[in-house]
């Protein structure tokens, strides 16, 4: 299930990031993911979902910007189950 949100951006925030309006709404789910993967809020699963990139894409993103890789088996387990509901 999903939910949806809305969030008011300054035309000038928008313009400062170098993003184009299209761009937005991906630009901020990513960045949001890598924050809270990075704190450990988000098992890899949850990021990777939230970030709405591939699996290998999202990878890429946390070595890019040097983000350990923390998967512990209890995120793993979680993980299996939601890839379960969704097959």
């Amino acid at each position: 299930m999903l939910n949806k949100y809305e969030i008011e951006i300054p035309n000038q925030v928008v313009r400062a990031l170098g993003l184009i309006d299209k761009e937005v709404v991906d630009a901020i789910k990513k960045e949001l993911a890598v924050y809270y993967f990075q704190r450990n809020l988000l098992s890899f699963g949850q990021a990777r979902q939230l970030s709405a990139l591939s699996v290998w894409d999202f990878m890429e993103v946390l070595r890019e910007r040097r983000v350990p890789f923390h998967y512990t088996e209890a995120e793993y387990e979680e993980d299996s189950k939601t890839i379960e509901e969704y097959l």
